[in-house]
């Protein structure tokens, strides 16, 4: 009996021991809050106001004007304003950031210009660009104008084409808008290629490929002046 009695005081006081080590707290670890959502980039600008594509500026002090991008998490929006000498936009002239949707600057007169603008969120965030258009400033008693660069439509930039026939599809313009426009097409399977057609009157012009070939291309805009504007070189490669 004394024994049966020592081994339940031995057990009641192990109990006892247990409860006190445990503290009576809750052991569970907090739950990891989840992590922040990753930014939403703004939309591109969608529509470039003014100056218009192809404008002839009398003045060359421009009121640049676009649409609203939108941010889908509401964060403010503020625009990068492009303008270079060249379609591809690496001649830059002028380029600053505003948080409205106008910029006045002022170019030099007698050269043809080229203008996107890139909506930015405070986050970082950026849109692609928007369209570019083209527009000239007028010089002191210009009676005409070079045309400007031919615009790419089709096959995009470094883009993959199946073999066979491929139409090479580009837009011409000219802000004088009475002058017949003529292309020379430079095609070849090398940078700077050489030249390919002259005396195109339409904007596209079909050529065969070969698969597994890169193909380079230009083409170079002529007005009934005689005036030339020399075109960027673009390049795709057939499958």
């Amino acid at each position: 009996m004394i024994k049966e009695i020592r081994i339940l005081t031995a057990i009641f006081a192990i109990s006892i021991l247990g409860a006190c080590s445990s503290g009576g707290g809750d052991d569970t670890p907090a739950p990891t809050p989840p992590p922040d959502p990753p930014n939403t980039n703004p939309t591109a600008v969608s529509q470039l106001v003014y100056p218009t594509s192809d404008l002839l500026c009398i003045d060359n002090t421009i009121t640049f004007e676009w649409s609203a991008s939108t941010d889908a998490d509401g964060d403010p929006i503020t625009y990068r304003l492009k303008i270079a000498t060249d379609r591809n936009m690496t001649n830059i002239v002028d380029e600053r950031t505003v948080s409205s949707t106008t910029a006045t600057v002022t170019l030099d007169r007698g050269v043809a210009h080229y203008w996107q603008v890139i909506a930015r969120d405070n986050q970082g965030g950026e849109s692609a660009p928007s369209t570019t258009f083209a527009f000239y400033t007028e010089g002191d008693g210009t009676s005409n104008h070079a045309p400007f660069t031919a615009a790419l439509n089709a096959p995009a930039d470094e883009s993959m084409v199946d073999a066979g026939t491929v139409t090479l599809d580009w837009t011409g313009g000219d802000t004088d808008t009475g002058d017949t426009l003529t292309y020379e097409l430079f095609f070849g399977e090398s940078m700077d290629p050489p030249s390919f057609q002259t005396d195109i009157t339409d904007e596209n012009f079909d050529v065969t490929v070969t698969s597994g070939l890169t193909y380079y291309w230009r083409v170079d805009t002529t007005d009934d002046s005689g005036l030339k504007t020399i075109g960027q070189e673009w390049t795709f490669t057939v499958n």
